[in-house]
């Protein structure tokens, strides 16, 4: 049962590298239009990692591994991006497994295991659907397939 559980987390982290590499270093920039700038791009993909990795910081320090904070300045390619997201997924479904396998408990989180995959699963999922409307109205085109892909998870 965990390591069903435990597909969510894998796909969903596969979903955004595989946007992140649909979108190339050269649309990191986009930005939403509105009256706020709001993130670019790949503000928003530090974003993701870095609510990761806040998280891992207050609830579970033990399963921070090799990720570390990123500051929006260096986030600026892919292949920085693409590590960050790789390292904090996995430290996450490494805290995960162990959740849902009853060998560690979360500190400063009362929701559980259940909850707390929901709230990462939630948050990764708005931050794509920001990242799409930016490039969408910045005039970036993203290959169907992949528009279609990233709701394809039984194919990932």
């Amino acid at each position: 049962m965990t390591e069903e559980i435990l597909k969510s987390w894998i796909i969903n982290n596969k979903v955004n590298i595989m946007l992140l590499d649909a979108i190339g270093d050269s649309g990191l920039n986009a930005r939403p239009v509105a009256k706020r700038q709001g993130r670019s791009v790949g503000e928003q993909f530090a974003h993701l990692h870095n609510v990761r990795f806040g998280w891992l910081e207050v609830c579970a320090k033990d399963y921070l591994g090799k990720t570390k904070k990123l500051d929006k300045e260096s986030a600026t390619t892919v292949k920085i991006l693409k590590k960050a997201l790789e390292e904090s997924g996995k430290s996450i479904e490494n805290l995960l497994r162990d959740l849902f396998d009853c060998k560690t408990k979360l500190k400063s989180y009362k929701g559980g295991a259940g909850a707390y995959l929901g709230y990462m699963l939630a948050h990764d999922a708005h931050h794509r659907g920001q990242i799409l409307i930016a490039l969408k109205q910045s005039g970036i085109p993203i290959d169907q397939k992949i528009q279609f892909g990233i709701w394809e998870w039984d194919k990932i």
